[in-house]
């Protein structure tokens, strides 16, 4: 499926948000679908009000994001592209608002941490709320010039509330992972050059040193593996693994990797070969890339 034939693309949280932002940064095209939760964003595109999702996975600071792995895969949707987007938190206030004369500031459970220098700096009391457009939303409600909001420019330009600071987080490299859901399994043409990734999880056999010989064929193959993460059922046990690796499924090596992998593995679920963002190449010569690799 190409892109023009998308329209629209759903996201948790309210506009204004950085998912929201992530969403007009990849297709700016599209109409953007405010969603309560993540599984509702998945859930509008299972029941065809959206073409896509733009689902946030991980942070270089917060780490991984809670709840959303455990719904890919059961989403019966499939990855069709990932996306880095630098988090640049901005002071928001009220048109008019100084910086002296505030004295609360809201915003997301992981944002607030983040400013910790700004917050300290000004003194100001901590709210936690839903998200960070949520804060913005709130500020502009209120009409109360003492009260700031940590959030996006996008939030401030919807809201319209006042940029007090730019670039108040405390880390440059904040930076936030999203992968995008489709309906269709759309597996690009594989071509010379091109870097890819694939993404799937699977189940082990209760037999000894099971993860160990799963994992064999990829190694042997010289595939690289960037992400491997487990998940316990309700009894405690390991039960599946989420995994990320370079490559496309297409390929010789990781086919005959799929084919080590099945004889170890109770079940195998593909979740998508897509292309890998450019982001990556700056991570590899830098310490960031810590983040993203097991």
């Amino acid at each position: 499926m190409k892109d023009q034939h998308f329209r629209t693309i759903a996201f948790q949280g309210m506009s204004g948000s950085y998912s929201d932002l992530a969403c007009r940064m990849v297709y700016p095209a599209l109409e953007t679908l405010p969603s309560v939760s993540f599984e509702a964003a998945f859930q509008a595109v299972r029941e065809k009000k959206a073409d896509l999702a733009m689902i946030p996975v991980d942070n270089t600071l917060a780490g991984r994001v809670a709840d959303v792995h455990h719904l890919i895969p059961n989403g019966e949707l499939y990855i069709i592209r990932e996306h880095f987007q630098q988090i640049r938190h901005c002071l928001l206030g009220l048109p008019g608002a100084r910086l002296e004369d505030l004295t609360d500031v809201h915003s997301h459970i992981h944002a607030l941490p983040q400013c910790r220098k700004i917050i300290e700096e000004l003194r100001l009391n901590k709210h936690v709320v839903a998200d960070t457009a949520k804060a913005a939303s709130d500020i502009r409600k209120w009409q109360d010039k003492t009260q700031a909001a940590i959030g996006s420019d996008l939030a401030a330009q919807i809201y319209k509330l006042e940029i007090l600071k730019t670039d108040v987080q405390d880390a440059a490299h904040n930076t936030t992972r999203f992968l995008v859901f489709s309906r269709e399994n759309s597996i690009p043409p594989l071509e010379r050059g091109r870097q890819y990734l694939t993404s799937f999880c699977f189940e082990v056999r209760n037999i000894p040193a099971a993860l160990y010989k799963a994992l064999g064929g990829f190694a042997t193959n010289g595939v690289q593996m960037v992400k491997l993460e487990s998940y316990v059922d309700k009894h405690f046990n390991v039960a599946r693994f989420f995994a990320d690796v370079e490559g496309h499924i297409h390929e010789d090596s990781l086919q005959l990797a799929f084919e080590e992998l099945g004889f170890f593995a109770k079940r195998v679920v593909h979740l998508g070969t897509y292309p890998a963002h450019d982001f990556r190449n700056t991570l590899k010569d830098s310490a960031e890339a810590d983040a993203y690799s097991i």
